[in-house]
Formats: structure tokens, C-alpha cells, sequence
């Protein structure tokens, strides 16, 4: 296991809901995170939050949907801070709408912010951890990535094609030592799509927190541990609360 402390993280989408949660774990674990995200107002927050309590958090506000935004943005970071340990790819666009009624910009906007912007970020770290011959790549997926919802085309396309994207990287990256795998909640979470889940699954919501130890976890890893896997990171993170506790899951 690699020691990530004073490493950099890019974490990548969402600062409100897991971004934050996983944010927090990984400054926590003494790394210097770059956050990247759409929202302004959210990202400049949690940034100065963190930083208010002695963390190395910076905001990088940035367009998901643009490849053109998206890569100057990376090659900003990584002009400042250098060759990345992790790279933590969460953002999403959501949209529940039938096929008849989606039209084809609102499917390219959703699956760009998901699939184009995961290799648009991969490939702007690639060549700096294939120099260094160490990294790790976390896409973050979701039970569409894996199984096909109605009202959920561009979404579910998007999040299929992640997990493709994910498996070639992890084949081309091995001899370089790069870890790339994805890495679903587990869990139904308390967050922004909740309104979309049964009551069953509403009871049993965990907080983003409870999912944040599984990628400090997978910033520690190289491809020798595991490359083109699927984490679930409710049950890792509950592995790791139960190995620091000593107490039953």
C-alpha cells in the first residue's frame, strides 16, 4: 500500500453530496485535493471550510459538458501541484425523460458530463502517471452503470460506457503500475436523487460519509492490488470502520 500523504487528489464533481464526503476523508489523509465542479458557490466553500481547518483543499470551478473548459482546467492543476496519486471522476448530470421526449443535445450534454469529461480528465493525468509509473483512477458508478432503467437513456449510456472506458485504461495502464477501476455506492444515499428511490430504499439511506474511507482506501493502491475492478464502497468502508473499531458491522 502506497502512502498518499502529501500526494495530490483530483476529486472531480459533485461538492455537495459525496465530493464533499470524499473530500473531506482524503484531506483528512494528509493529501492536497483539488476539487473541480460546476457549482461555484459549493466548491469555494467546502474549499474553505477545509482550508479553515488546516487542510490543502483548492476549488477549481469548471464545465463538465466541455472538453475545451475541462482540459484547461486539468492542465491548470496540474501545472500547480504536479503529478497526481488519484483522480476521482464523480460528475453527473441526472435526468429522468422518456426516449420520445429527450432530444439529442439534452443526451449529449448528460452523457458528455459523464463519459467525455471521464476521458477528458484520464487522459490529462495519463502521461504524468505514466512517467511517474504510479497512480490510481476512480470512476464513480452507479446500479446504471450495470443494469438499464427506464427514463434514464443518456444516464444510463453514459454510465455503461464509464465502466467500458474504465477496463480499457486498466488493460493500457498495468505495466505503468496504474490502478483504474470503478467504484459503485453500495448503498442507496441520502443526496440529491433520493426522490427517485422507493420507500424501501429510502430507509435504508446511508449518509455520503459512511461511503468516503473506500477511496481514501483506493488511493493507497497500485494495479498490482487491483486494476478493472467494480468496488462497492458501502462495503468497504464498512470493512475499514469494523478494522478501526474492532466492533461488528
Amino acid at each position: 500500500m502506497i502512502d498518499p500523504t502529501g500526494r495530490l487528489a483530483i476529486v472531480a464533481g459533485d461538492a455537495e453530496d459525496i465530493g464533499y464526503a470524499v473530500t473531506r476523508e482524503l484531506a483528512a489523509a494528509g493529501m492536497v485535493v483539488a476539487v473541480l465542479d460546476d457549482k461555484a458557490d459549493a466548491v469555494t466553500a467546502l474549499a474553505e471550510q477545509l482550508r479553515e481547518q488546516g487542510a490543502q483543499v483548492h476549488a477549481f470551478v469548471t464545465d463538465f459538458t466541455s472538453a475545451t473548459a475541462l482540459s484547461a482546467t486539468a492542465e491548470q492543476v496540474l501545472a500547480r501541484f504536479g503529478a497526481p496519486r488519484l483522480l476521482v471522476h464523480n460528475s453527473a448530470v441526472f435526468r429522468m425523460v422518456s426516449v420520445l421526449d429527450l432530444d439529442f443535445a439534452d443526451f449529449r450534454a448528460e452523457c458528455d458530463s459523464i463519459l467525455q469529461s471521464a476521458f477528458v480528465l484520464s487522459k490529462a493525468v495519463w502521461p504524468a502517471m505514466v512517467e511517474a509509473r504510479d497512480g490510481s483512477i476512480v470512476y464513480v458508478s452507479s446500479g446504471s452503470a450495470t443494469l438499464g432503467f427506464a427514463d434514464e437513456a443518456a444516464y444510463v449510456a453514459g454510465k455503461h460506457g464509464q465502466e467500458g472506458l474504465m477496463k480499457v485504461l486498466a488493460l493500457e495502464g498495468k505495466e505503468f503500475g496504474i490502478a483504474v477501476n470503478s467504484i459503485g455506492t453500495g448503498a442507496p444515499i441520502d443526496g440529491p436523487l433520493a426522490y427517485t428511490y422507493s420507500d424501501a430504499l429510502r430507509a435504508a439511506m446511508v449518509p455520503p460519509s459512511a461511503l468516503a474511507p473506500a477511496f481514501a482506501f483506493l488511493a493507497r493502491i497500485d494495479a498490482d492490488f487491483a486494476t478493472g475492478q467494480r468496488f462497492n464502497a458501502y462495503q468497504v468502508s464498512e470493512a475499514i470502520r469494523v478494522a478501526r473499531e474492532g466492533v461488528p458491522a
